[in-house]
C-alpha cells in the first residue's frame, strides 16, 4: 500500500532540485552540511542524469550516485529520486534514430537540448522501462528515498509529434476511440468538404493544410497526444509500483500549460507538485495564486508540492528581474498558504555550464553563505520548522471555479466568431475578483462534485458534454447560485453546435436564448446600464432573448442599445446568473460582492488592500496566513476575543496585528 504523504513527510518540504553530477565529491559534501544549516529535508536528484547513469546501452554506473544518496542521508536530508527519463542520451538517438521526435514539417529534432523523444516511438518506451527498473531495483530500499519523481515537466518543449509511429499510433487510437470507419466520420462531421474517410490510413495529421483544419480532427489530435504523453507517466509509474508499491510517485506539472489534461493526470499521481515562476513586472502574483488553488482542486483539495520556483531570478525571459528581499520568502508563504505542504527550488547550486547557468539558485556563482540569497533561503527553510501540524491541513472553499482543459483547447481554436478569445483571461477575470476580496477559490470540472459549494462560476464554458447540464441544473434547484458567462454551452465534445438555439443545454437553466453574436472590434467598447449605473465592456455581445430570465444590466449603445446584458433566472431554490458580454473589473467585482453579501460568505478577516489573507484546516486547529504585499505596514483587525499563537514569534496575540512590508504572519487558533 502507498504511504501517505504525510507519513513520508510529515513536515513542511523544504529543498530544490539538486545536479550532483554536475559537481566534484568534494562540493557533494559541502552541499550536505550548507543543507543542513538551511533546514532542507529534500531534494530532487538526478533528473538530468540518464547520460551518466547509463553511458552505453546496457552497461549502467550507479556507483556516484550511491554516494550521493548516502551523504545526503547522512546529513538527513531526504531524496525525490528522479527517473532520469527527461533528456535522453546521445547515443540513444544515434542508435535509433526512431525515437526522435518530428516536427510539422516533416524534419526530426536533433539531441543537444532536452525533451527531444517522441512519446510514442516504440524503442524510447523500451529504454525508459529498462532503465527505470535498474534504478527501482537499485535503491528500493535506500533509506534516503522518499518518492519517486517521474521525467520532468512532461510535454514543455514538445507536446506534439508528428513521426510515422505517431501517426501510427493516432490512428489507432482513433480505432479505439470510434470503433468503426462510419462512426468517426459522423463524430468529425466529414460531409462538410468532402472529407469522408473510407480507411483508416488515409487519415492523416491535421497539418500543411491549404485553409481551415476540421475542428473536431484537431481536438482529437489533442487529445491523442494527451494520452500518448501520460501513456509514457503510467508506463514507469507501473514499472516502479511493482517493484517500490509503498514509494509515492508523480511527476512535477506546469503554469498556464495547455496541453496537458492536469484534471486526468493527476488521479493518477499519489502527489500534485507544480514548477512556478511569478514574473515580479506582474507585481502581487495573483495569476500563480490561482494556479495554486487550482494545483490543490486537482486532488479534491489534497495539498500539493510546489517542485521548482526560483530564489531569484530565472534566464529564460526577454529581462530576468531579481525579486527584491523578502518577496521570495512572501511568494512562498502564499504557496502555503493555498495547500503547499512542500516549498522547492530550482535549483539548490547555481550552475557553471549549460543553458540555465545564469538561472538562480540556492547557492548562488559566490558560493558565499552570508549572500542575501542563501540568508533568505535559511531563514525561510528553519522558520517552515516551526509550523508544526500544519502539513496535511486544507482550506475550505464556498466557491467553486469551473475549468477544463477540453474546452481550453477546443474555444480557442480558429474559425470562432471572435478568433482572439482567451479562455485563461476569462477565468483570471473572475479569480482575481475573489482574490482580491481574500474569498476561498476551489475549482471544479464540469461534471464535478458541486455540492459543497454555494456559488460556483463557470467562465466561457463553450463545450459542454451531454450530460453536463444535469450537474448545473442540479445545483441551482439545490439553493446554489451560478454565474455563467457569453459564449457558453456552444459545442458538444466533438466541437459540433448544440442545435436548438444557443445555449441550447443551458437553456432552461438559464431561462434565455442568445439569438445572435456580435464580436466587438479591437478599440470597440459599449456600456451597460446596471442600478443606474454605467459600465464600459469590451470583446464581445450576446443579443439575448428573454424567456423566464429577468435583465439586471442592459446595453446603452449600438443597435442593440436596450437588450439585456446579464440576466438573472429562479430555477428550483437557486439562482442562474448569465453575463452576455465582458465587463470592467468594476461591474464585475459589484456583482460579485453583492452576491458574495446576499449568500454570506465572507473572508476569514477584514483586511486592507494588498493584503493576502488565507485559513487552513487541520483537526482542531485553524492556521491563518496574513500576508502583507504592500510597501508599508498594514494593521488587521482580528477576530474579537479569539487568542491567537503567532507560529513565527511563538507569541500570543489578540485583538489586532501589525505585519511589516513585504512580510507575513502566520497566526494559530
Amino acid at each position: 500500500m502507498v504511504k501517505r504523504i504525510d507519513e513520508v513527510m510529515p513536515s513542511i518540504a523544504f529543498g530544490g532540485d539538486y545536479n550532483p553530477e554536475q559537481w566534484d565529491e568534494n562540493v557533494w559534501l559541502e552541499d550536505a552540511k550548507l543543507m543542513q544549516e538551511a533546514g532542507v529535508n529534500l531534494v530532487s536528484v538526478a533528473i538530468f542524469s540518464w547520460s551518466v547513469l547509463e553511458r552505453e546501452e546496457g552497461k549502467f554506473d550507479f556507483s556516484w550516485l550511491d554516494r550521493v544518496l548516502d551523504i545526503l542521508h547522512e546529513h538527513g536530508v531526504g531524496v525525490s529520486l528522479a527517473t532520469a527519463t527527461a533528456s535522453p542520451p546521445a547515443w540513444l538517438s544515434k542508435e535509433y534514430p526512431e525515437v526522435l521526435a518530428v516536427q510539422e514539417n516533416g524534419v526530426p529534432y536533433q539531441i543537444g537540448s532536452r525533451q527531444h523523444y517522441s512519446p510514442n516511438s516504440k524503442r524510447f518506451r523500451y529504454a525508459v522501462k529498462q532503465l527505470v527498473k535498474e534504478m527501482a531495483n537499485r535503491y528500493k530500499n535506500h533509506p534516503a528515498l522518499k518518492m519517486w519523481h517521474i521525467n520532468n515537466e512532461y510535454g514543455c518543449h514538445l507536446a506534439e509529434c508528428y513521426s510515422d509511429e505517431s501517426l501510427s499510433a493516432f490512428r489507432e487510437w482513433l480505432k479505439n476511440r470510434y470503433q468503426t470507419i462510419e462512426n468517426l466520420n459522423q463524430k468529425w462531421g466529414t460531409n462538410f468538404w468532402s472529407q469522408r474517410y473510407n480507411e483508416w490510413d488515409e487519415i492523416q495529421f491535421p497539418v500543411n493544410l491549404p485553409t481551415f483544419y476540421n475542428p473536431s480532427q484537431k481536438l482529437d489530435y489533442k487529445r491523442f497526444m494527451n494520452d500518448a504523453i501520460f501513456d509514457l507517466y503510467k508506463i514507469e509509474k507501473e514499472v516502479l509500483r511493482e517493484i517500490t508499491p509503498d514509494i509515492p510517485v508523480f511527476t512535477n506539472f506546469m503554469y498556464e500549460f495547455k496541453p496537458l489534461n492536469y484534471f486526468g493526470w493527476a488521479k493518477e499521481m499519489d502527489l500534485v507538485t507544480w514548477d512556478s515562476y511569478p514574473d515580479p513586472r506582474e507585481g502581487k502574483p495573483y495569476r500563480h495564486a490561482m494556479h495554486h488553488d487550482l494545483m490543490r482542486s486537482l486532488k479534491n483539495g489534497q495539498p500539493f508540492y510546489l517542485m521548482e520556483q526560483v530564489t531569484s531570478h530565472v534566464n529564460w525571459r526577454d529581462i530576468n528581474l531579481t525579486k527584491k528581499p523578502g518577496e521570495m520568502r512572501l511568494w512562498s508563504y502564499s504557496t502555503v498558504a493555498r495547500g503547499g505542504d512542500g516549498v522547492m527550488y530550482f535549483q539548490w547550486r547555481q550552475g557553471k555550464a549549460g543553458a540555465e547557468k545564469f538561472h538562480g539558485a540556492m547557492v548562488p556563482h559566490s558560493n558565499d553563505p552570508n549572500s542575501r540569497v542563501y540568508q533568505e533561503v535559511k531563514q525561510l527553510g528553519n522558520e517552515l520548522k516551526q509550523l508544526n501540524g500544519l502539513a496535511g491541513a486544507r482550506g475550505t472553499a464556498k466557491v467553486a471555479i469551473v475549468f477544463d482543459w477540453e474546452n481550453w483547447w477546443a474555444v480557442e481554436h480558429e474559425g470562432k466568431p471572435h478568433n482572439r478569445l482567451s479562455y485563461l483571461d476569462q477565468v483570471y477575470q473572475y479569480y482575481r475578483s475573489f482574490y482580491e476580496k481574500n474569498i476561498a477559490v476551489d475549482f471544479v470540472e464540469p461534471n464535478g462534485n458541486l455540492a459543497d459549494y454555494q456559488f460556483v462560476v463557470a467562465p466561457m464554458l463553450y463545450m459542454i458534454r451531454d450530460g453536463e447540464e444535469n450537474n448545473f441544473e442540479q445545483f441551482v434547484k439545490n439553493g446554489g447560485t451560478l454565474i455563467v458567462s457569453f459564449f457558453s454551452g456552444i459545442v458538444d465534445e466533438q466541437d459540433h453546435i448544440h442545435l436548438g438555439g444557443y445555449p441550447a443545454p443551458l437553456r432552461s437553466l438559464l431561462g434565455l436564448t442568445v439569438e445572435e453574436f456580435a464580436p466587438m472590434a479591437d478599440d470597440e467598447i459599449n456600456t451597460i446600464v446596471a442600478n443606474g449605473e454605467k459600465f464600459t465592456v469590451d470583446t464581445w455581445a450576446d443579443i439575448i432573448k428573454l424567456e423566464e430570465a429577468k435583465a439586471i444590466a442592459t446595453y446603452k449603445e449600438n443597435w442593440y442599445q436596450d437588450k439585456p446584458a446579464v440576466t438573472i433566472h429562479r430555477y428550483g431554490q437557486g439562482s442562474s446568473i448569465y453575463v452576455g458580454t465582458n465587463p470592467s473589473d468594476e461591474y464585475l467585482d459589484q456583482l460579485i460582492s453583492g452576491i458574495l453579501q446576499q449568500l454570506e460568505v465572507r473572508a476569514p478577516l477584514e483586511a486592507p488592500k494588498n493584503v493576502e489573507i488565507v485559513e487552513r484546516v487541520a483537526n482542531d486547529k485553524t492556521f491563518l496566513f496574513i500576508l502583507n504585499h504592500n510597501n508599508d505596514p498594514v494593521t488587521v483587525a482580528l477576530e474579537e476575543g479569539t487568542v491567537y499563537q503567532d507560529c513565527l514569534q511563538g507569541k500570543q496575540v489578540t485583538q489586532s496585528i501589525t505585519v511589516q512590508n513585504t512580510d507575513v504572519a502566520i497566526l494559530v487558533c
